[in-house]
């Protein structure tokens, strides 16, 4: 995918350009993964296992393949043959691609309810769909556990290794929550989470010969590409992914899942271009989500509200078959000073799909445990809770001693406190009121670890003074086009209607993931090393023809007699690759041990709760964050405000209910997951302090995840203030109030 800005600007890094995307966006010219067009092209549907965990007895085909317009029935018996995912290493990356580790339709083996077990290929979607329910399968049942809060008691503790620390201590918690002045010893839940995008799951396979192309709705193309290389065999270069635009996927598509690969399955067994579009079921069905957690949330402090005591457990799940463990106490080591801290996450593997990352893993339902249990301690200690985070406001970072590389908490705060008008508001519970409404405001920290990835990329200046950066970045409605073509402009000192982005293709330099809020920070690094090496060519051209490397870059490429100049940051593949990512990894683990990188923010929100029903709206809302620079403010402003209105859901209605004897999911579709509609969403305002952190690429820290933490606790600590009821358990229901 190629665009340009539309008009240019005087001040170009942090200005609110309109998104260069807008206008295909908006028009309908965006090209999204299944609105590829391609001759012969057929539509497959999956069939779902349902039971937990099996063995698959027999698959009666016949009704299914007799339907007019079936191509094909691909099952465990007839499927082409692919390599199983390889043993996931955080000293490769790209093996973590795998969403699960199945051989999908290579196993007769059934380890969750919705696994897929078949899929249908037909000359249209409907006939695919219509063969699918005739597709007849038998099982014998193996004993499976799907059940987490039956299996809570039997959780290990997680051990720590390159990319989850899964437990920290300073001091002695214990002792020092016993002989506290003031304590609070709370238990949390929260529920399962699945994504919702706009845009479900969708892959278009397309084999010529040996050579695979696949439109994929994926956060990460470099790793698909190698994980269908790998699973089919292939040349690397002989598969090429497109992503141009994503509909959307918070963590839901950073894996490959069994929608990806199966698609590639039934366009080589049928020979035909082949489109599989996940229904809004099926997503739920095969694509992990949020894992549920209970959590143990102790503090102890002395009379003037200084932290003697933090105690954060956890447990959540992951699959039998794959998934990674959430850092749910992740903030816990990071946010408040306290003397003894104690730490540590525990695991269950339950006969379930895989968890997957979802916005701000961990951190969005640590959060909420944490704030919640800071906000009862205010009560008791009675303490203004925005005071008391204060005083606990650390200088380093509290378990281990590193360097904060930017920590704007302190002014957050005082800014948030300030315009949310907060000293108006009466500290007593069930205080305010608006007539039958009560009213509460509430308070609470956000906090997101700030991670950088490998980019590579390509820039050229052409003598007519444009400007061409290639790389194969994603863009899942966050606006990194026109970001990425602020930080050209601005470090080039071009213009910014000069700067053309081509991203979204694996044909273009690899670019990073998008997760992890990392992909402005990794890719800005890669333009500013790109922008370095073009400046030190242009001089040298430009001294070679008596010139100034003061001139444009236009200037110098016209009097040299050179159409233009490209530079190359970064390698794609062979020891290139392997060198960068030892240089990554050194890097990444010496300024590890040296710095806390994070972005951060205070979350202020007023409710009003009914008093004879219990309803509950969210009325007002500030968030004010410390993200470091802001390369565009109106694209930051609406990934913030985009996390606010995911941590409202979390709190107020999303929940994934799974069946404790079967482990089906039963309510897999959009009228019973409830997620936010525009009733349910105030005004969202957002400030961003805008400085900074000298220790990333341009002083960027991110802004995709941090937004949806502490959400749920600030609103659940309003709700306590409104009602003086403290919910621990969510989403916030009209049972739990009345």
């Amino acid at each position: 995918m190629t665009q340009a800005p539309t008009r240019p600007t005087q001040r170009i890094l942090g200005e609110p350009l309109d998104r260069v995307d807008g206008h295909v966006k908006t028009t309908g010219a965006a090209q999204f993964s299944g609105e590829y067009p391609y001759p012969h092209l057929a539509h497959a549907v999956l069939v779902h296992a349902t039971v937990a965990r099996a063995r698959i007895v027999r698959i009666d085909t016949a009704g299914a393949s007799a339907l007019p317009g079936v191509l094909a029935v691909v099952t465990h018996h007839n499927a082409p043959r692919m390599r199983p995912p390889p043993k996931p290493t955080p000293l490769n990356l790209p093996t973590l691609a795998a969403g699960t580790s199945v051989n999908y339709l290579n196993t007769d083996e059934v380890h969750w309810n919705g696994q897929p077990v078949a899929v249908v290929v037909a000359e249209t979607l409907d006939a695919a769909r219509e063969a699918a329910r005739l597709v007849d399968v038998s099982y014998e049942e193996l004993p499976s556990v799907v059940d987490f809060g039956q299996e809570v008691p039997n959780a290990v503790p997680q051990k720590t290794d390159l990319l989850s620390e899964g437990g920290g201590k300073k001091g002695d918690a214990v002792a020092a929550l016993a002989a506290a002045d003031v304590a609070v010893d709370l238990r949390f839940s929260t529920p399962m989470h699945h994504h919702n995008a706009l845009e479900p799951h969708t892959t278009t396979a397309s084999w010529d010969g040996d050579t695979l192309t696949v439109h994929d709705g994926t956060q990460n193309i470099d790793w698909t590409r190698r994980h269908l290389a790998q699973r089919f065999t292939l040349p690397l270069d002989n598969v090429r992914v497109v992503a141009a635009f994503v509909g959307g996927a918070f963590g839901g598509k950073a894996n490959v899942w069994a929608g990806t690969v199966i698609a590639v399955v039934a366009a080589k067994a049928t020979g035909r271009p082949v489109r599989l579009a996940l229904s809004r079921e099926a997503v739920y069905r095969t694509v992990g989500g949020r894992t549920p957690s209970t959590q143990r949330v102790a503090l102890g402090a002395d009379l003037d509200g200084q932290l003697t005591a933090l105690i954060h457990t956890s447990v959540t799940q992951t699959g039998r078959v794959g998934g990674l463990p959430e850092q749910v106490v992740s903030q816990s080591r990071h946010l408040y000073d306290a003397a003894n801290i104690f730490v540590q996450q525990h695991q269950l593997t339950l006969d379930s799909v895989s968890n997957a990352v979802m916005r701000a893993p961990g951190e969005s339902i640590g959060s909420f445990a944490l704030e919640a249990a800071m906000d009862e301690l205010a009560c008791r200690l009675g303490l203004d809770p925005v005071e008391l985070r204060m005083r606990n406001e650390p200088d380093r970072d509290p378990l281990g001693g590193r360097l904060f590389g930017r920590r704007g908490l302190r002014e957050a705060y005082a800014r948030g406190a300030e315009r949310f008008r907060w000293a108006d508001r009466s500290p007593e519970p069930r205080s305010m009121r608006d007539g039958r409404w009560l009213v509460g405001m509430g308070v609470a920290s956000a906090y997101h670890p700030a991670w950088e990835l490998p980019a590579s990329v390509t820039m050229r200046v052409s003598a007519d003074g444009d400007v061409l950066v290639r790389c194969g970045f994603h863009e899942m409605g966050m606006g990194s086009a026109t970001a990425f073509a602020q930080v050209t402009a601005h470090a080039l000192r071009v213009p910014v209607d000069s700067v053309r982005i081509e991203y979204g293709d694996s044909a273009l330099p690899a670019g990073p993931g998008a997760g992890g809020s990392a992909q402005t920070a990794s890719v800005s690094r890669a333009i500013l090393d790109a922008v370095a090496r073009l400046r030190k060519d242009l001089a040298s051209l430009a001294r070679r023809n008596d010139m100034s490397p003061g001139e444009s870059p236009a200037a110098i490429l016209g009097r040299a007699g050179r159409a233009h100049l490209q530079v190359a940051v970064g390698a794609d593949r062979g020891i290139g690759r392997l060198a960068g990512q030892v240089r990554f990894m050194t890097r990444f683990v010496r300024e590890r041990r040296k710095y806390m990188k994070a972005a951060c923010g205070a979350q202020f929100c007023e409710v009003r709760v009914d008093g004879d029903t219990g309803e509950v709206r969210v009325t007002r809302w500030l968030g004010v964050f410390d993200i470091g620079t802001v390369v565009n403010a109106k694209t930051a402003a609406s990934q913030l405000r985009g996390g606010i209105v995911m941590g409202i859901g979390a709190a107020l209605g999303e929940e994934t209910l799974v069946d404790r004897d079967t482990g089906r999911i039963v309510n897999a579709n959009l009228a019973e997951y409830h997620v936010p509609v525009h009733a349910d969403v105030p005004r969202i305002d957002i400030e961003c302090l805008g400085d900074p952190d000298p220790t990333m690429p341009l002083g960027v820290l991110g802004a995709g995840e941090v937004g949806i933490v502490g959400v749920a606790g600030a609103i659940t600590n309003a709700v306590h203030h409104a009602t003086g009821r403290r919910v621990r358990e969510l989403p916030i229901t009209l049972d739990k109030l009345l």
